[in-house]
């Protein structure tokens, strides 16, 4: 990796139109290769659905994006600028920020509260929570997220509900590609449609380009513009999604399964 960028616009694009591009990244943890060889673009206001089996190195390559750890080698792009990740706080000032399964709520405090984590508005000495508790109830509802208060802790509201009030709280903190780690999980149909009515409106913004980290293959294809498949720390497979069908990721996916059952088998025989 090189020296760190100069923090250009964080809205432009380089000259392909891409907002981030990973060339050649790898990544080993000792003896585990996590990464090989992973390249990958997003574009601007894309929605890219990343797929791929348990241990593929999904999380990692987010990770790696987001500034939590740093590639063994490659390099990343963005905004047409080659840039060294340092750490979370320093991706999150070039506008990377990242939404993990855990959530990174504080159950006990409000919801206004959460939104304004580490970015809280002050009026010396005291916090300004009437300015805190009105934002925040104008950018839940500017952003379809209906509660019936920000008042409410954290800890009463449903999985979607703490899931949207995690992905608001990175949108606003003038995040312009947004990182999804399994967004889905463990959902059940109404709760995955608040999530999915989000994502749709963040494409429709067209300011936000988003990397989705998920399982489920048709609602994948639903959500993201292209699909991008990591398997063997690398990216094989990379489609529009109008070009390809939850049918071709099981088989190639199935496939992948038999050929390791094969290996296997003929390593005991």
């Amino acid at each position: 990796m090189t020296a760190q960028a100069s923090e250009g616009p964080s809205g432009s694009a380089g000259q392909n139109g891409d907002v981030l591009t990973v060339e050649h990244v790898a990544k080993r943890f000792g003896a585990v290769t996590a990464l090989v060889d992973v390249n990958m673009r997003l574009a601007h206001g894309e929605v890219l659905g990343l797929i791929g089996d348990n241990g593929a190195g999904k999380s990692t390559l987010l990770k790696i994006l987001c500034g939590f750890q740093q590639p063994d080698s490659g390099r990343i792009v963005l905004h047409g600028e080659e840039v060294t990740l340092k750490s979370v706080d320093h991706a999150r000032s070039l506008g990377i920020d990242a939404v993990y399964q855990d959530l990174a709520l504080i159950d006990q405090l409000s919801v206004y509260h959460n939104i304004f984590l580490n970015r809280e508005r002050v009026r010396w000495p005291l916090l300004s929570n009437r300015t805190m508790r009105k934002l925040a109830r104008e950018r839940l509802d500017d952003m379809g997220i209906g509660l019936q208060s920000v008042d409410l802790p954290v800890a009463r509201l449903s999985g979607g509900q703490r899931q949207a009030i995690a992905v608001a709280r990175a949108v606003y903190s003038e995040a312009k590609i947004l990182l999804l780690d399994e967004p889905l999980a463990a959902m059940g149909a109404k709760e995955a449609a608040l999530i999915l009515d989000l994502i749709r409106d963040l494409k429709s913004r067209g300011d936000v380009s988003v990397i989705v980290i998920a399982h489920n293959y048709g609602q994948v294809l639903e959500i993201c513009d292209r699909v991008n498949l990591l398997q063997h720390g690398g990216i094989t497979l990379d489609k529009p999604s109008r070009d390809t069908s939850v049918q071709e990721l099981n088989d190639i996916v199935i496939a992948e399964y038999r050929r390791a059952l094969e290996e296997r088998q003929r390593a005991v025989g």
